[in-house]
């Protein structure tokens, strides 16, 4: 049995076999664990073009509640939080959604323009987060390179795909120093879905320019998409209802990235972002017509004073607008602002460790609301194993706090389906955290436990009329993850573990369930694998278990087994052809990923792919 007594014991034997509290530092971000840079077997989806999002269900560290598909409307949490409080980062900046943060994830961008995403928690998420208690998904912009691919697919449900990507790079001017790149992409898909009335229509154009120095990256980048998809009790939890989304989502993007001196840099974004969401519950009539508009500038930095001191750190501006037909707002504008900053101490110890202290805070505020200055602390230590790589462990307490949403606060009792509060407070994370990392050349291991305590966070829940309706909570959740890869001659595999517990205080007796905080796995575990069986054959598996907590909302099993599984094939003679098939959800489960909402069914595709 899984104790709180136990596991603190456990981690109490690491770190005094580890020489702790003599301390240094470990980054609080959930490592990149797998050697191909991923943390997953299969980034391709198999139900629609590829996405920032896509397979990120089977990433143990985060997850995935999904209506249709990740693709269509996936909500992102971490370590048991919420769509709400969990936030998407493109460079420096957080790329945020006032409406409800279920469109968080609405990213019109090329995969290949960002990186692999880092997931940051505890200390790093309060000083590079913005409005997102829980936890981050942070990318960065990546370095352009030539060339590019033409993929077309199918597959059953009536599924049609198709996709086409270049870039260009070259010399700016005389310079051998500078170089400038060009990239575009368009994506498109349809099909008739995996249930009735599950069918959608996706496409997506993007493109950037990107002028790269010794020093610096510059970005500009614009993207338009739009996703037109059904699902069946897709928020009212009724089966009765036939409920659709139309998400047109544009964003405008200027990123700049400086080093300077020996371990200084400052990375600036600006961004505009417009979502256009059209909601038809097509049963009842009733249509929910939201438009928001998003302008942010985003610092992020570390300065170097000397070789043993740094300071860290952030500020943000943003200032957003909602037009809405059905909400009641009592504002409908609203700008905030985050300063942030760490200052940093490292030292050496006689017997090799390095060992790191951190002690900041951070400032946010609105126009609308309180303002809340919060805690940033951190230590730890670290030391070069055998393998050459470090071993690391840390301890940590940070603060944070965030404001809700329009769909939280502006909704109105008249609403049939959407019960906002327009009085709901500031929300406050507490998180204390203990962690451990060793990496090593064929495998890596990363562990952690963790309290985190919520003080008036919003979560929408509902009686015995199924109404939604937005309540203040107090939640204490207490996690434990583990993470390991491994690589063998022909085989990586990756495999992680998470248990969660929470005691939830809403405040009030006749609240009979949650369609939010309390929609979490209290036991989960993923397994990932890739076999090079020949050079020309590459077979993927990725694989995920959870034991949900009990909902008396949702029908069906509590428990689901669930699976991606996926193979290319590289003809000898066409060196740069890959052939490609796909089959998702292979067992096809029964399991309610929202509580009422039913998941999706299984989906069998398959391809092509030509690069130059």
């Amino acid at each position: 049995m899984l104790t709180r007594s136990t596991l603190l014991a456990y981690f109490s034997c690491l770190a005094t076999s580890f020489g702790l509290f003599t301390n240094a530092y470990a980054a609080e971000e959930l490592p990149a664990l797998s050697v191909m840079a991923q943390e997953t077997a299969n980034q391709r989806p198999a139900t629609t073009y590829e996405t920032p999002t896509s397979n990120l269900e089977f990433d143990p560290r985060v997850d995935m509640q999904v209506r249709n598909m990740t693709e269509a409307q996936g909500d992102l949490t971490i370590r048991g939080g919420t769509f709400e409080n969990t936030g998407v980062q493109v460079g420096s900046a957080t790329l945020l959604d006032p409406q409800t943060g279920h469109y968080t994830t609405e990213l019109p961008i090329a995969p290949e323009m960002l990186s692999e995403p880092k997931i940051l928690t505890g200390s790093d998420n309060a000083l590079r987060g913005f409005n997102s208690n829980t936890g981050t998904v942070s990318y960065s912009w990546s370095k352009i390179t030539p060339g590019g691919s033409l993929t077309i697919g199918g597959g059953d449900h009536n599924l049609n795909f198709q996709r086409i990507h270049h870039a260009l790079t070259g010399a700016y001017g005389d310079s051998k120093d500078w170089t400038w790149g060009a990239e575009i992409e368009g994506s498109r898909s349809e099909s008739d879905g995996t249930i009735p009335y599950g069918d959608h229509a996706f496409d997506r154009t993007s493109g950037r320019i990107q002028l790269l120095g010794p020093d610096s990256q510059t970005d500009l980048f614009a993207g338009y998409q739009d996703k037109l998809y059904g699902w069946p009790a897709m928020y009212t939890a009724n089966l009765a209802n036939h409920e659709y989304e139309d998400l047109i989502t544009r964003l405008f993007y200027l990123n700049h990235l400086q080093n300077y001196g020996n371990e200084s840099s400052w990375e600036i974004s600006s961004y505009y972002r417009r979502n256009y969401d059209l909601y038809k519950n097509k049963t009842s009539g009733y249509v929910g017509d939201h438009e928001t508009k998003v302008s942010a500038v985003a610092l992020l930095g570390r300065h170097e004073i000397n070789q043993n001191v740094y300071i860290n750190y952030g500020a943000n501006v943003v200032g957003d607008k909602i037009d809405s037909i059905p909400l009641g707002n009592k504002f409908v504008s609203r700008n905030y602002y985050k300063l942030s900053i760490l200052p940093e101490y490292i030292s050496e110890t006689n017997d090799g460790k390095t060992v790191t202290y951190q002690l900041g805070a951070s400032w946010d505020d609105s126009n609308r609301d309180d303002s809340k200055i919060s805690l940033i602390s951190k230590i730890g230590v670290s030391k070069i194993n055998k393998s050459g790589l470090k071993d690391e462990f840390y301890l940590s307490f940070s603060e944070s706090s965030q404001v809700a949403g329009y769909g939280a606060i502006g909704g109105t009792a008249s609403n049939p389906y959407f019960v906002g509060y327009t009085n709901l407070n500031r929300g406050v994370s507490k998180n204390l955290e203990l962690g451990y990392s060793s990496n090593h050349e064929n495998w890596k291991l990363s562990s952690a436990i963790f309290n985190r305590w919520d003080q008036d966070i919003f979560d929408w829940v509902y009686k015995s009329d199924l109404t939604r309706k937005v309540n203040h909570a107090d939640i204490d959740t207490f996690g434990i993850e583990t993470i390991a890869s491994f690589s063998f001659e022909k085989i990586e595999t990756i495999l992680s573990y998470s248990y969660f517990k929470k005691d939830a205080d809403y405040g009030r007796p006749d609240i009979v369930g949650s369609f939010y905080a309390l929609n979490y796995p209290e036991h989960r575990a993923t397994l990932g694998l890739i076999w090079n069986i020949i050079d020309s054959l590459e077979v993927r598996f990725d694989n995920e278990w959870r034991e949900q907590y009990q909902n008396p909302l949702r029908t069906g099993p509590d428990s689901a087994f669930n699976s991606h599984l996926a193979a290319s094939y590289y003809p000898a003679i066409f060196n740069d052809l890959e052939l490609f098939l796909a089959y998702d959800k292979p067992w096809d489960e029964d399991f309610q990923d929202i509580p009422g909402t039913p998941g999706r069914g299984d989906q069998f595709s398959f391809g092509a792919t030509y690069s130059w």
